[in-house]
């Protein structure tokens, strides 16, 4: 196999726009503020954008260790899709049948927000409304395509629908295809012009952004950081997969790794064997699934979780993946897409993302310590923080609205299992996943239990 011409530095996505070649001003010393934030991606930014609109006197601080989208604000896969890819009965354990259908709304809602409030700051971030297809190849992954599409419209998402295998192939000309899952109103995003765009914004709304500014601790009313301490009467902790690196978290939210490549772009007549015309974000229902994206260029983008987990909750360094993650992922293009053999990898890269211990996300603000927190999105990230910082703007100002009362908000779950055995945990299932997903293409049978298994194996 052919190397990348490209391995880390981030992302693909910065390398469309180049890194930032300044840093903004690490913190100066010690200062006050009414919020600080921890974390300058999606959640911390869309937290102060919210917060700056609601009330324009607030002094927001955010604390960012390198800089503004450096995590995976920067590197996931472009899709801005408002879906709800949580388990809906562990929410309604705790809540009711309402409530969790409007969480599924607020969801849903999430795309139509994020475009708007990108038209009205003018953010440019290739934003483009399509659909999601997921597609099924095997008879256990249709089944499992049928299962989802109902089980998402009993919950609402009537946007979702099934179509055949002749319809899936005049979208997509994706080799022995049977049939996908359509989801209607999403849309393409370059992630990185998003969250850069959107720092912009709420720098110029007054929001102060200190980059190399690394937490080292946090206590109520109280940041302390390598170059000074933050007072603030309330602190939100806006960190999803590198939450495993502040003091006393480890084991809160799990770093999960995700890894993409891009090839290079490719010329028509490879587009013509392929289609793809309505440019749909493009997924599979595999066990262990991928997600693509057809970029503004012409290239594609495809990402899987690859070899899933470091030990320790160890955090990749600037996004360069490991050689069997790249094959993993370059396998995947070629299976899917054969046109596209001849043509150059020019970028492997790779980050985290938050998993709670039950798998399902949560936001909440404690107010005996003003402490507030939100993530562990599993992977949807793209749509989840802009809910996530509506709800804490609400929280932090002691708003009781729609979204304080949807069932994610306040909700904790316990602590994942020290180690070595959330490594095992971890590796084991997706072990399992790559057997089953093996044994389903090679019967051609039903669903394979293994997977199963391998679900039980994390309580996912």
């Amino acid at each position: 196999m052919t190397q990348p011409a490209r391995i880390g530095d981030v992302s693909f996505w910065y390398a469309d726009i180049g890194l930032p070649q300044t840093r903004r001003a690490p913190l100066p010393g010690d200062t006050t503020a009414d919020v600080c934030i921890i974390g300058a991606g999606y959640t911390g930014l869309w937290s102060a954008y919210y917060l700056k609109k609601a009330d324009p006197s607030l002094r927001i601080v955010i604390c960012e260790k390198t800089f503004a989208g450096f995590g995976a604000s920067g590197r996931n896969g472009g899709w801005l899709t408002g879906g709800f890819a949580w388990n809906h009965d562990r929410y309604l354990a705790t809540s009711d049948e309402a409530a969790v259908r409007a969480m599924v709304q607020a969801m849903n809602g999430t795309v139509d927000e994020i475009i708007r409030v990108a038209d009205a700051e003018g953010i440019k971030a290739d934003i483009l409304r399509t659909d999601e297809l997921m597609v099924a190849t095997t008879p256990a992954q249709l089944a499992r395509c049928e299962a989802e599409t109902a089980h998402r419209r009993h919950w609402g998402e009537h946007r979702v629908h099934m179509i055949g295998a002749g319809q899936t192939a005049s979208r997509v000309n994706i080799p022995g295809v049977l049939g996908a899952m359509v989801v209607e109103g999403v849309a393409r995003i370059q992630p990185a012009k998003l969250v850069r765009g959107l720092a912009q914004v709420v720098e110029a709304m007054g929001v102060t952004i200190h980059e190399e500014t690394e937490v080292t601790a946090l206590a109520p009313g109280r940041v302390t950081t390598a170059r000074g301490t933050v007072t603030a009467n309330t602190i939100l902790r806006c960190t999803e997969g590198f939450t495993a690196t502040l003091p006393g978290l480890k084991r809160e939210w799990l770093p999960l790794n995700s890894a993409q490549i891009a090839t290079e772009p490719l010329p028509p007549e490879v587009w013509a064997q392929i289609g793809w015309q309505g440019h749909e974000i493009l997924g599979d229902f595999a066990n262990a699934y991928c997600y693509c994206q057809r970029t503004r260029e012409g290239r594609i983008t495809v990402g899987a979780r690859g070899v899933p987990y470091r030990f320790g909750s160890a955090i990749d360094t600037s996004g360069i993946p490991d050689p069997e993650t790249i094959r993993r992922l370059t396998n995947i293009l070629h299976t899917h897409f054969p046109a596209t053999k001849p043509y150059r990898i020019d970028h492997a890269w790779c980050g985290v993302i938050g998993v709670p211990r039950d798998w399902c996300a949560t936001a909440g603000l404690d107010p005996a310590t003003r402490i507030g927190w939100a993530g562990g999105y599993v992977g949807v990230g793209v749509s989840t923080s802009n809910l996530s910082g509506r709800t804490l703007a609400d929280l932090t100002l002691g708003r009781q609205t729609d979204l304080t009362r949807l069932p994610w908000v306040n909700r904790r779950v316990r602590k994942w299992e020290p180690e070595p055995l959330r490594w095992l945990g971890v590796h084991g299932m997706y072990g399992l996943y790559g057997m089953a997903d093996r044994r389903e293409t090679a019967r051609l049978g039903p669903p394979s239990r293994l997977a199963k298994f391998g679900n039980w194996l994390t309580g996912r």
